[in-house]
C-alpha cells in the first residue's frame, strides 16, 4: 500500500505543489492581517481556515495532475522524454490512476466545509465543483487552443483568489486578484518556456502550444513578455492602499524580477538543456520567496 501511494505521488508530481500554495498562503497571510485589524481574527477561525486551505489545495492539484496524466497517457507513451512515466510504463494502472483522481476530488469539495465550520462562509463550497471543473479541463486544451498556457496561468491564479474568499468572503478582492493576476502570467511564461522541449513532437501530434505554433524563438520572447507583466503587477499591487505592502515587499519583488530574469538567461533557442534547472529550481524559489517576503513584510509592520 505504502509502495503503490508512493508510486502516485510521484505520478502526479506531489513536490510541486510548491509552485501555487506559497502564492495562496501569502493572500490568505494578508487576509487574516486585515482580520485582524478588524478585530475579526480567532486563533480557532485561524486553524481551519489554514487546514482547510492546505487541504483544499493538496487535493485539488492532485485531482487536476492525476486526470491529466489520464487524459495525456497516450500521447505520454508516443513522446519519447515523457514515455518513462508511470502510466505509459505500466507501473500503475489506469484503474488506480482513475480511483485517486476520484477520491482527491471528493476530499476537494468535502475539505471546503471546512470554512463553513470556520466562519459559516459557505463560498467555497458553493464554487467547489465549478473550479474542480476548470482545473481538470485544462488537461484537454492543448487539443485546441495555443493559449493552453494561459488556461494553466488561470488554474493556478485560482489558489490566492480562492484562499482570500476562504477567509475573507467576497470582501475587497483588489489585492487577490491582482497577486491572482501575477500568477497568471509568471505561470504562462515558465510553461511556455517547459513547452519548448516538446515543439516537435507538439507540431508531429497536432497539439496546441506557443512553441509549437510560433516557434523556439517567438516562444521565448512570449515567456518574457509574461514575465515582464507579472513583475508589473506586483509593482502595481505594491501601490493599491488596501493591501498595505511596504519596503519589504518592494526589496522582494526586485529579487524576484533579477531570479526571472535569471531564468530566462538560463534558456536559448539554441540551448535547451537547462530548460528543467529553470523551471523547477528558480521558480521554487519565486514561489516560496513570494511568502517569504509577505510574511516577513507584515512582521515588520506589526
Amino acid at each position: 500500500m505504502l509502495a503503490r501511494i508512493r508510486l502516485l505521488l510521484e505520478l502526479i508530481r506531489f513536490s510541486h505543489t510548491i509552485f501555487a500554495l506559497p502564492f495562496a498562503l501569502s493572500s490568505a497571510a494578508l487576509a487574516w492581517r486585515d482580520k485582524w485589524r478588524e478585530e475579526a481574527f480567532s486563533w480557532r477561525g485561524f486553524a481551519l481556515d489554514l487546514l482547510g486551505i492546505i487541504v483544499c489545495m493538496v487535493f485539488a492539484r492532485s485531482a487536476a495532475m492525476a486526470f491529466n496524466r489520464i487524459a495525456d497517457r497516450h500521447y505520454d507513451a508516443e513522446n519519447p522524454r515523457t514515455a518513462t512515466r508511470h502510466l505509459p510504463a505500466g507501473k500503475v494502472s489506469l484503474g488506480a490512476v482513475w480511483s485517486f483522481t476520484i477520491v482527491c476530488a471528493a476530499g476537494f469539495v468535502v475539505a471546503t466545509l471546512l470554512f463553513v465550520a470556520s466562519s459559516g462562509n459557505w463560498w467555497p463550497f458553493i464554487l467547489s465543483v465549478p473550479t474542480l471543473l476548470f482545473l481538470l479541463a485544462y488537461s484537454l486544451a492543448k487539443r485546441f487552443t495555443a493559449l493552453v498556457h494561459f488556461w494553466l496561468g488561470v488554474s493556478l491564479l485560482l489558489a490566492p483568489v480562492a484562499a482570500w474568499v476562504a477567509v475573507r468572503g467576497m470582501l475587497h478582492l483588489a489585492t487577490p486578484l491582482l497577486l491572482g493576476l501575477s500568477v497568471l502570467f509568471w505561470v504562462a511564461g515558465f510553461d511556455i518556456l517547459y513547452a519548448c522541449q516538446d515543439v516537435e513532437f507538439d507540431r508531429k501530434a497536432k497539439l496546441a502550444s506557443v512553441p509549437a505554433r510560433f516557434g523556439v524563438r517567438a516562444a521565448l520572447h512570449v515567456a518574457l513578455a509574461c514575465h515582464f507583466v507579472m513583475v508589473f503587477l506586483l509593482f502595481v499591487l505594491f501601490w493599491v492602499p488596501e493591501a498595505g505592502l511596504g519596503w519589504v515587499y518592494l526589496v522582494g519583488i526586485v529579487a524576484i524580477a533579477g531570479l526571472l530574469a535569471y531564468e530566462h538567461w538560463l534558456v536559448r533557442p539554441d540551448d535547451l538543456s537547462r530548460v528543467n534547472k529553470a523551471f523547477f529550481q528558480v521558480n521554487s524559489i519565486v514561489s516560496v520567496g513570494m511568502f517569504v517576503i509577505v510574511v516577513l513584510q507584515l512582521v515588520v509592520e506589526a
